[in-house]
């Protein structure tokens, strides 16, 4: 099973790179992990960085879109390159990668198509088990 790390990025050259090096590259039941960094129109180095850094793939849109387009252009390129699992993250470093087989084991398992994660999980109240 192959799975595709999106990150969609904006100016992020401080910290690409430590995102990129800190996504697991083994993870039980996936045969591959590759990166994908999506350029928002960045005005740094946050391409170069990346490149360096160790991205699989780099997709740079030629100006500024926002978030939701350069998502959506994530998204298709994931779907291009044959991802069996996509997970997107972030390139400012909030979120903490050794986190990925966490939240794609539910779809290993075959008990989730779709896995959504939250960071403040603690701050929130518990709503109850989806099930599919």
């Amino acid at each position: 099973m192959k799975l595709v790390v999106q990150i969609p990025v904006f100016n992020e050259e401080r910290t690409i790179s430590q995102v990129i090096k800190s996504i697991p590259r083994r993870i039980p039941n996936i045969s591959k992990v590759e990166i994908l960094v999506v350029d928002d129109g960045s005005s740094d180095n946050t391409v170069k960085v990346a490149k360096k850094s160790g991205a699989h793939h780099i997709l740079s849109l030629k100006k500024h879109v926002g978030l939701a387009k350069t998502f959506q252009a994530s998204l298709q390129k994931a779907l291009n390159l044959k991802a069996d699992i996509i997970v997107n993250t972030d390139g400012d470093n909030q979120y903490d990668q050794k986190e990925i087989p966490k939240l794609i084991a539910p779809i290993l398992e075959g008990r989730a198509d779709m896995v959504i994660g939250n960071r403040q999980i603690e701050n929130r109240q518990y709503c109850g088990k989806f099930s599919n």
